[in-house]
């Protein structure tokens, strides 16, 4: 079976034969900061993989041992090149329509942001949560701070942040007007076809922030360096959730964005 993917704006495109691998969740700072959350991949040998649009197509070189594709154009997270393997891991959320494939056990989990747990209730609140919150994308061009702590954390399952995530999204509500920026030479939008804009790293592809057509401002949980005294407090868009992993922490999930749906 040969299944197609792509960004959300289209500038990368790509065909992959099955079979697929299993999806593998990784919570490494690396895959948080790039993806706003936690990243998870699939992954084909490369002679089974073809790219059919590259216009959008760039890499950055993330550690000696690989690398990691993006969309320049919109931002989306997804790919990750191993060097010296003859294996590509894509993004599931990059796919059309569902893969139907099972989830690995995750990796990297004891680097997992503090306001989700990898399984079940996220934690109580921190007792003694942070005042001043610092953001920076993976290669460092873009940094921030704003005032902390990030109070509730809302996770967005929908076709647009799974696309760019790469995965599914997460993010807290925050005035757009207390971010202190530091750097954003390397700072790019997105508009997506609502009228909203999408921030990212163009060095780096790393998601930053989302600001509304309405104007208002929500920050990628993920981007944010240590503590950030927060707790993911709800589930949204659970309709169009990957069938590769389940709702396990009892939070309240919605269908769409107010319609109480069934917490799978």
């Amino acid at each position: 079976m040969t299944y197609e993917g792509g960004c959300l704006c289209g500038a990368v495109r790509f065909e992959a034969d099955g079979p697929l691998r299993a999806v593998l969740p990784c919570h490494c700072t690396q895959c948080r900061k790039v993806s706003g959350h936690f990243w998870a991949a699939t992954s084909v040998p490369h002679d089974r993989f073809r790219l059919t649009r590259d216009d959008g197509l760039r890499w950055y070189r993330s550690s000696s041992t690989a690398r990691r594709g993006f969309c320049g154009r919109c931002g989306a997270t997804l790919f990750w090149q191993p060097e010296g393997e003859a294996r590509l891991s894509i993004s599931p959320g990059a796919f059309d329509g569902d893969l139907g494939l099972a989830g690995d056990p995750p990796i990297f989990t004891e680097d997992r942001g503090d306001y989700y747990n990898v399984d079940g209730p996220p934690p109580p609140p921190d007792p003694a949560p942070p005042a001043r919150l610092s953001g920076t994308c993976l290669c460092g061009a873009c940094a921030f701070t704003l005032r902390g702590p990030t109070g509730p954390v809302t996770a967005c399952h929908c076709d647009q942040c799974r696309r760019l995530s790469g995965h599914f999204a997460a993010s807290f509500d925050a005035p757009e007007d207390t971010l202190d920026w530091l750097r954003r030479d390397a700072l790019t939008e997105y508009e997506t076809p609502g009228g909203a804009q999408r921030g990212f790293c163009r060095d780096c592809g790393s998601s930053l922030y989302f600001r509304a057509a309405d104007g208002s401002f929500s920050v990628e949980a993920g981007i944010i360096d240590g503590k950030t005294g927060g707790r993911l407090a709800e589930h949204i868009f659970v309709a169009g959730r990957g069938s590769y992993y389940e709702l396990t922490d009892g939070l309240p999930a919605y269908a769409g964005s107010g319609t109480l749906g069934t917490q799978a």
